[in-house]
């Protein structure tokens, strides 16, 4: 193991720096760490890129499905709202990592993984934010479709061609795909003025539509006074927790992608005070305004038109003015763009760099995000509520929760928050592994992830299963994450601290 005699760590508070360049063929610009230089978001920030990816399409949509499937606004709020609780927890613990030593996710993974191990969970995270990135093409390909149809309503006559969408669905979803790319095309910082209005401008769009579900249904009372499927006498009486559980772990599930890859944005604060308010007063609650937006909104449906209507591009839909029909499902094109870039595109695009740091960049890796997205063919996934929470949900969840299991075990228990910032940049070096995989993380994450996967492959319907999986499947998220970590800790601690996994004392 050699390593430049130039290169230096220095130490400010509790930022590190390195100060001088490494020369290794498992580092680009992407994946450096960050300098002290360039940290320069404060905690406004950092709750200000919370605000602008919670209050986004996708939101609305996870809290008025929880109303199509039965529940009562309230017990759909408190469900979001907890469910956000308790993903901030993991969302702080990762994000303290890429505060203190300026890393990047597929970095950060390296030290329990091996060099060459970060790769799988880096590529796991990516396929995820792929689909994510397909679904919210699909919505703003979904908006432009409906704005055309307005002026030639032919087109929502034409038949579903063999992947289940028309020929002028699939052609909006290419177009505005296609802008997604030319963006990633001119580089991250083009998005910066669409996130600077985005957020105000999506708030703004939900207030309006809450406003005139206000006002349709005759006040507040007619809007939430809609009963829970599950209460005595309803549809689905008696089975409100069967359905709570899996639904909490969808909501965990929804942001359990950047409670893994959030060291991607973390990196550029200026202290963990700052992302660790910031994050506290950014999500719960903009998910609450928004989630309870949607789900108001979507009891309002079931007043005004008999039914729940949970697509807020459908809903929109049915206003009769053109004008404001048009600038809506518009200013819906433009705050989806907004998010899908830097929600969907900065993880995926760092986890792909990783694969090859000399050969694939930043740009690179956002290209091969939108490939995956079109061949994922996100509109399946968001084709029902049930689909969308308990297949894609929860479905992930499974996965990440054994990620960030591993990840937030060896941070905090086996290395206590000490990283050698050189060394993870290095071949042969400390946190290099036999063949570069550490075979501790491999197996925890598989024992993790396979009590999930018999009640997975029953909700898809591949096979029968024993209930009793179907039932352990609800607490996908949970499984994976504590049968991961405790696992990894115990293997860690009978194979011992090796100079593989030996961290050096800091001075």
């Amino acid at each position: 193991m050699t390593t430049d005699a130039r290169i230096a760590v220095r130490v400010s508070g509790d930022i590190h720096e390195i100060e001088g360049e490494i020369v290794s063929p498992y580092i680009n610009h992407d994946l450096e760490p960050t300098r002290i230089k360039d940290r320069k978001w404060a905690m406004k920030d950092i709750a200000a890129l919370w605000i602008s990816m919670s209050a986004c399409v996708p939101t609305y949509m996870l809290a008025s499905s929880l109303i199509a499937e039965g529940m009562s606004w309230w017990q759909a709020v408190v469900t979001i709202f907890l469910g956000n609780t308790i993903v901030l927890l993991p969302m702080i613990l990762n994000a303290h990592a890429g505060t203190k030593y300026g890393i990047p996710f597929p970095v950060y993974c390296r030290p329990s993984f091996g060099i060459l191990g970060a790769n799988i969970p880096a590529i796991l995270r990516a396929l995820v934010a792929c689909g994510w990135f397909g679904i919210q093409a699909w919505i703003g390909g979904w908006a432009i479709y409906k704005i055309i149809a307005v002026f030639v309503p032919s087109w929502e006559s034409a038949p579903a061609n063999i992947l289940g969408i028309s020929l002028p669905q699939l052609l909006c979803f290419l177009f505005f795909w296609g802008i997604n790319m030319w963006v990633i095309h001119k580089g991250i910082d083009s998005i910066r003025v669409l996130l600077n209005i985005k957020a105000p401008l999506l708030i703004a769009l939900g207030l309006a539509l809450l406003a005139w579900a206000y006002g349709k249904a005759g006040g507040f009372g007619p809007m939430l006074d809609t009963p829970s499927a599950f209460a005595a006498g309803g549809k689905k009486e008696g089975q409100f927790w069967s359905f709570f559980f899996p639904a909490l772990t969808g909501m965990i599930g929804f942001w359990a992608t950047l409670s893994l890859n959030i060291p991607d944005f973390t990196r550029y604060a200026y202290s963990q005070r700052d992302q660790v308010v910031g994050q506290a007063l950014g999500l719960p609650t903009t998910m609450g305004l928004y989630s309870f937006i949607g789900v108001a909104v979507t009891s309002a449906t079931a007043v005004i038109y008999g039914e729940t209507i949970w697509d807020p591009v459908v809903l929109i839909t049915k206003f009769k003015n053109p004008v404001l029909l048009v600038v809506a499902l518009f200013s819906l094109c433009i705050a989806t763009l907004a998010t899908n870039i830097a929600a969907n595109v900065v993880s995926p695009a760092n986890d792909f760099a990783n694969l090859w740091p000399k050969g694939i960049s930043f740009r690179t890796g956002g290209f091969i995000t939108g490939v995956i997205g079109i061949l994922i063919q996100p509109w399946r996934l968001v084709s029902d509520p049930s689909g969308y929470i308990f297949t894609w949900l929860v479905g992930y969840s499974a996965l990440l929760g054994a990620i960030g299991g591993i990840l937030i075990a060896d941070y905090f228990i086996v290395r206590k928050t000490k990283l050698d910032l050189v060394q993870l940049y290095v071949r042969e070096g400390s946190y290099w592994y036999r063949g570069g995989f550490n075979l501790a993380a491999i197996i925890a994450l598989c024992a993790g992830i396979l009590p999930n996967l018999p009640g997975f492959l029953g909700t898809i319907k591949v096979m029968t299963v024993d209930p009793m999986w179907m039932k352990l499947y609800n607490y996908a998220w949970f499984v994976g994450f504590f049968v991961s970590g405790g696992l990894y800790v115990v293997l860690t601690r009978i194979f011992g601290r090796t100079e593989a996994t030996a961290v050096k004392a800091e001075a």
